[in-house]
């Protein structure tokens, strides 16, 4: 092999190996910029501060293993350092979508949304289940795509509902269950209790304290399952005060937010074409 075929082979190999090292890394900085822009666009668009809890599942590592996201703790020190910066006397948009997490994170944020002097909105594109819900309700103004969810707010402990384990000696007598189940149903009561008292407290200047009760009872007693879809029709049903009109930056911002695909996806679609040019090539 020549000297100059050689150093070809070489350089070439050196910008396989960078573009496989930097490629990643460019592409994932345009999507941050791009979605600051919109970011912005929708702050300036509506005056106020924005801020986004998005979870998605991610695809990591040379077998594509899944990890789900969910609110923790680090979601929460962020979400409040953001809303102590935010400015008091302009609004917070809240765009929120998750499939819940820990009791604790989310009860911090829906605390701090509330304590903000200015109007709080939480935005909810597609779906705020479990802790997601208990954040939007502390919110002046929840906002709904047509189609989205919301979730009850019954405690988990374990695997187990905190509602039916308590059933569950109910039914069965407190004499015929073993200690450790005892002590199940002890903790899963203070946990209904508390996250009750919690959505009752969110609740209550809005709604009254008459209804702010039935709704925090409903919400967590364990009347559905935890993944139970509350609609937008049966979120109003409940009394809950729920708008419809998402902004349209918010639809596209989450294109910004798609999940890694490694392999074929398992939604396409072909948009309708325009009345413009009917479908056809100009």
């Amino acid at each position: 092999m020549d000297p100059l075929s050689g150093f070809i082979g070489s350089l070439i190999w050196w910008l396989l190996f960078f573009y496989l090292i930097m490629a990643p890394q460019i592409q994932y900085k345009q999507l941050q910029l791009a979605r600051l822009k919109i970011l912005r666009e929708l702050s300036n668009k509506r005056n106020s501060t924005v801020i986004t809890l998005i979870h998605r599942q991610e695809n990591i590592g040379l077998f594509g293993i899944p990890i789900y996201k969910f609110i923790t703790i680090e979601d929460s020190e962020e979400i409040l350092r953001a809303i102590r910066t935010a400015p008091k006397d302009k609004p917070i948009d809240l765009i929120i979508h998750t499939p819940g997490g820990l009791v604790l994170a989310a009860t911090q944020i829906a605390k701090a949304l509330k304590a903000h002097p200015a109007e709080t909105r939480v935005i909810v594109p597609h779906y705020a289940m479990s802790g997601g819900t208990l954040i939007a309700l502390s919110a002046d103004k929840i906002i709904m795509d047509e189609n989205a969810v919301l979730g009850p707010v019954d405690p988990q402990l374990g695997q187990y509902p905190a509602p039916s384990i308590v059933k569950a000696v109910e039914q069965k007598g407190a004499d015929k269950v073993d200690d450790q189940t005892l002590i199940l149903a002890d903790i899963a009561k203070k946990a209904i209790n508390q996250v009750q008292n919690f959505v009752y407290t969110l609740l209550k200047d809005k709604y009254g304290k008459e209804k702010a009760k039935e709704l925090a009872k409903i919400l967590t007693e364990g009347k559905w399952t935890h993944d139970y879809p509350i609609t937008v029709e049966e979120a109003k049903n409940l009394g809950l005060d729920v708008d419809t009109n998402v902004p349209e930056e918010v639809y596209e911002l989450m294109e910004l937010y798609k999940q890694p695909i490694k392999q074929r996806g398992t939604v396409e679609f072909m948009p309708y074409p325009t009345s413009q040019n009917n479908g056809k090539k100009e």
